[in-house]
């Protein structure tokens, strides 16, 4: 066994990276196709989720296969190899395999414990099947890794330990309130058809939404999703489809949004949102969105770094309002020599403040004193000792649009977010709100469950591997034993079928005992931590013909293709 992954993930890469990086599922087809081209790997699979991008080869050189990688996710993602190599992970063997079981218990993922990604395994392999790159490694690794989430999910409690990333959103956009008190009575938009977009219809419906509308590019797919919704026991949702044409006069009557399309360009645009809530936000003021483009830009900008008059080393734009340069808020995050430049500053040069915090007495005070009054005297301002009150700024109004966009890339336009009236969640957002959830304590029994299984698959990829060998010696032995009867009837012409029957099958036992041993000794051997090389002795020992092996091993990737065909279990 020679698995390699090659990936990058929320935990390894800014949500910018991966938005870049995404691939549509045709790029996916292009970049399997392309990967069992190349001459490092003979399998491939790709896993492409909103949150993950990873390849899962068969390789038989480790460099090469990650250089090969590497480079096929830059060109199919359209990112540089520079730009994207510092994101990147890599596991090899058996660390690839407990990525990958880690993965399908919802361990690895931005809400930890969620089940959606076993829909996502299970799409990647038919995918792989379908183009005819997963062989037997990469089949039985997804298979497994299907089992080991499911074992998961049915023998723990990690369901408690997270939620599907739909319900997190949610639970985003209702901002504490629960989520059932918050959806009760709401209208809900839901743009795509797909698996994420049909569990977000299906939550919502769920939580008490009074109506779920569907949009989608293909309208087959959204009246489906509709007659699911309406015709399931559990909900009496009001559902209906339209075109996508449809979508900013729905924008203009929805309360919640849900956007989960492969469009590689914007499907909300901010002027789109805008006009979906105006009139329903009171009197506030029109929006310039270019204005909230240079914003948005000044507040991703590093803070200059040029001093401000009077020799004060603090920029003053970088300064929040409703603080003076002389504050705390003013120092927040400068480094030791610019503080120590401000110090100065603000006292006049009259006083180090390490040597005054150091002093003690009506000595120590009656110096700080007079440094500051000489302070003052020179600047016209003292150093503030207290939080000054902030300038009290117009709060913005109740949101009356929330939009969850968990698109890769990104569906709505992130400049909606500084529109009055609405809320914006995004795979961003949900990214840095999910950073410091609980772990629940089942986690620890997963992760067991992760290992064993991770050694099982291991044990049983090695013993395999034996197998055809094994198979070879057994009917090299069958060919030996015809041999010799042959000969035998040639110096026994006499011999009744009785008699032949007999000795043919006393020797066939005989062989059969001799062998049995070895074999069952050598499978065990092999399926043990670096016992691949038993395969090897086995050969040499027995002078077994490497073609009869090869033979054997292409017999039963066969049966195995053969069983592929019926699709994932």
């Amino acid at each position: 066994m020679s698995l390699l992954v090659v990936g990058l993930s929320h935990r390894s890469a800014p949500v910018s990276v991966l938005e870049r990086a995404s691939l549509s599922v045709e790029a996916q087809t292009k970049l399997l196709q392309d990967t069992v081209a190349a001459e490092p790997a003979s399998e491939g699979a790709v896993l492409a989720t909103c949150n993950r991008i990873e390849l899962y080869a068969d390789v038989d050189k480790f460099h090469a296969g990650v250089a090969e990688l590497s480079t096929l996710l830059a060109q199919h993602g359209g990112v540089g190899l520079e730009e994207l190599t510092p994101y990147l992970y890599v596991h090899y063997e058996d660390r690839a395999v407990h990525h990958m079981f880690s993965v399908a218990c919802g361990l690895d993922s931005m809400v930890v414990g969620e089940g959606q990604i076993l829909g996502q395994i299970k799409d990647s392999l038919a995918r792989a099947q379908e183009t005819h790159t997963a062989g037997r490694l990469l089949n039985d690794l997804f298979q497994q890794a299907l089992r080991v989430g499911k074992r998961a999910h049915s023998e723990t409690g990690i369901d408690r330990a997270g939620q599907s990333l739909v319900t997190f959103g949610l639970e985003q956009l209702a901002l504490g309130t629960p989520v059932e008190s918050w959806a009760r009575g709401k209208k809900a938009l839901v743009i795509g058809a797909g698996s994420m977009s049909s569990l977000s219809a299906a939550t919502l419906a769920r939580t008490g939404v009074a109506e779920v509308v569907v949009a989608n590019r293909t309208p087959d797919r959204a009246e489906r999703l509709v007659r699911i919704l309406t015709e399931g026991d559990d909900t009496d949702v009001t559902a209906r489809a339209v075109p996508m044409t449809s979508v900013p006069f729905e924008l203009t009557r929805a309360d919640v949004v849900v956007s989960c399309t492969g469009a590689t360009g914007l499907v909300l645009t901010a002027d789109m949102v805008a006009a979906g809530v105006e009139g329903r936000v009171g009197t506030a003021p029109v929006v310039d969105l270019d204005a909230v483009a240079e914003e948005d830009a000044r507040e991703s900008a590093p803070p200059a770094q040029t001093p401000a008059e009077d020799g004060c080393p603090v920029d003053l734009s970088t300064v929040r309002p409703g603080f003076s340069v002389m504050g705390e808020a003013a120092v927040a995050g400068m480094d030791a020599a610019t503080l120590e430049q401000h110090g100065a500053w603000a006292a006049g040069s009259a006083v180090d403040r390490r040597d005054a915090a150091r002093g003690t007495g009506p000595e120590a005070d009656a110096e700080v004193i007079g440094a500051l009054a000489a302070a003052a005297s020179a600047i016209g301002r003292i150093p503030e000792r207290r939080r000054p009150e902030v300038v009290d700024v117009p709060q913005r109004p109740e949101p009356v649009l929330f939009l969850l966009d968990l698109a890769m890339p990104r569906d709505v336009d992130a400049a909606a977010h500084r529109l009055p009236g609405v809320r914006l969640v995004d795979i961003e957002s949900l990214a840095e709100a999910s950073a410091d959830a609980p772990m629940a304590a089942d986690v620890d029994q997963v992760r067991r469950i992760v290992s064993d299984e991770v050694a099982a698959f291991g044990a049983a990829q090695r013993a395999a591997h034996i197998t055809p060998t094994v198979v070879a010696l057994r009917t090299m032995a069958a060919d030996v034993v015809a041999g010799e009867m042959a000969r035998l009837e040639g110096r026994l012409p006499g011999l009744d079928d009785k008699h032949r029957a007999e000795i043919t099958q006393t020797v066939r036992r005989v062989v059969d005992k001799l062998l049995h041993a070895p074999t069952v000794r050598v499978k065990q051997l092999a399926a043990e931590p670096g016992g691949t090389g038993y395969a090897d002795a086995l050969r040499t020992l027995f002078d077994l013909d490497p073609e009869t092996v090869a033979s054997v091993s292409r017999a039963e990737e066969s049966t195995e293709k053969n069983a592929e065909n019926r699709g994932p279990g």
